[in-house]
């Protein structure tokens, strides 16, 4: 007998989180860290909207996420996307799947947003050098 086990990924800037469902009891993992005693606050409480959306499924899988690159709360956000989308394709839902996309549409969708590149002439993307003629 072969158990189910469901990949996803979610993006946010540079930060990229892969998450692995399987057959469990609940347990939520960020980097091999349980959800309960992740750090911050506000990024926990981030990751935890995605597990509290979907209701009675999340107490019977198991989630593992891997997150690498960009900063705390690009790292968050990746990793509930990821999640979102894991626990999507696990159940194969809609009814979860609208109710996330209702919510909020990151849930699902990867945010394509990134920094604009600097350009010369400037110390950064838009601003200029200050001129002087006297």
């Amino acid at each position: 007998m072969t158990t189910k086990v469901v990949t996803s990924s979610g993006k946010k800037k540079t930060a990229i989180a892969r998450a692995t469902v399987t057959k469990g009891k609940g347990r939520v993992r960020i980097n091999k860290k349980p959800l309960e005693i992740y750090d911050p606050l506000f990024a926990k409480l981030k990751i935890d909207e995605a597990i509290m959306l979907a209701g009675d499924v999340s107490g019977e899988v198991d989630i593992d996420v891997t997150v690498n690159g960009g900063g705390i709360m690009g790292q968050a956000s990746a990793a509930r996307t990821a999640i979102a989308r894991g626990i999507v394709e696990w159940t194969n839902d809609t009814d979860i799947r609208d109710g996330y996309m209702a919510y909020d549409r990151n849930l699902l969708v990867n945010d394509s947003r990134q920094k604009e590149t600097k350009k010369f002439g400037g110390p950064g993307a838009r601003a200029r050098y200050q001129k002087s003629y006297r």
